[in-house]
């Protein structure tokens, strides 16, 4: 018996920024693949988060992840677009109702890098430089890599952040890899970071595709996208931060690495955000049952009063 019929064309929806052009183009190619013929087109949705972009305003201290997310949901429920396309670093948790991820997509570089004058390292960075980074998660962690450097956040999009440290507005960023080698930017980092020097945020390097809950048609195709270590791995890495109930507004870091699929190896991490205190979790087992068990783990092991100081 076959399925519902698929439309002969559909829209996606994406913000305007250059990355998350370039991302959703990345899905259109996977489609094209998966289904030749099926007409594809754009439709570009502003949300909170760019218009905000020019305030300069902290992320966390205005809405956090979801600033960039609810207008293209909104969209989505009101049938303007068919398909929204995410980093799934940039997802809340969970899912809105009436919207669900129907793909995840095979993950690029998980990693952080940094871009920094005159070619320096995050090591070899002079005392008092001025760092910048959006997420507290990196702010967190570099403090507690290097308390003798200045972190401030920073504003803009992946190419603007690059052309502030190369003007000296700051002395280096920090930014997601992929989102860097997405856009070809590689030539500007001057250092890699290892994942065991500085853990990634759940999801990252992962492209989130959002459909309406009851478009079979649709869930049925985005299955096809679907990558299973990468559904695997950050189902671990999303539970465990939907477990802890930090939200956006915690550091969180979260990193796991698939074994036997649908098992996985998880890395977790809770950070007071002047990397003071920092609370590590590690573990192995199904996505789900684990990523809740290591959150569990780690507020007893301390990430409850980091949150609650947070929260306060």
């Amino acid at each position: 018996m076959s399925g519902p019929p698929l439309p002969a064309a559909v829209t996606l929806g994406t913000r305007a920024s250059a990355l998350a052009r370039v991302q959703t183009e990345l899905v259109i190619g996977l489609l094209a693949a998966a289904r030749p013929g099926l007409e594809c087109t754009t439709k570009v949705v502003t949300t909170a988060g760019d218009r905000t972009q020019a305030s300069g305003e902290p992320l966390p201290e205005i809405g956090g992840k979801g600033l960039f997310t609810a207008e293209l949901e909104r969209a989505l429920r009101d049938g303007e677009i068919d398909l929204a396309v995410h980093s799934l670093k940039d997802l809340p948790a969970e899912d809105p109702e009436g919207v669900v991820v129907a793909a995840v997509t095979r993950r690029e570089d998980v990693r952080d890098c940094l871009v920094a004058r005159d070619g320096r390292a995050l090591a070899d960075l002079a005392a008092g430089a001025l760092v910048g980074t959006s997420s507290l998660r990196r702010a967190a962690q570099l403090r507690a890599l290097r308390p003798d450097v200045e972190v401030r956040s920073i504003r803009g999009n992946v190419d603007t952040r690059v052309r502030k440290v190369a003007d000296g507005e700051f002395d280096a960023a920090v930014l997601a890899a992929a989102g860097v080698r997405r856009l070809g930017l590689e030539g500007a980092v001057t250092e890699w970071i290892a994942s065991e020097t500085m853990l990634p945020a759940p999801g990252q390097g992962a492209l989130a595709v959002q459909c309406r809950a009851d478009d079979d048609a649709l869930r049925a195709l985005l299955a096809e996208l679907d990558d299973p270590a990468a559904r695997a791995e950050t189902t671990a890495e999303r539970e465990f931060l939907r477990a802890l109930g930090g939200g956006c507004a915690a550091p969180v870091a979260a990193l796991a690495v698939t074994t036997t699929t649908p098992r996985v190896r998880l890395q977790g991490l809770v950070a007071a955000v002047d990397g003071t205190d920092v609370v590590r979790v590690r573990g192995e087992g199904e996505p789900r049952e684990l990523g809740e068990r290591l959150a569990d783990d780690a507020l007893a092991g301390g990430a409850d009063r980091i949150l609650a100081a947070i929260r306060g």
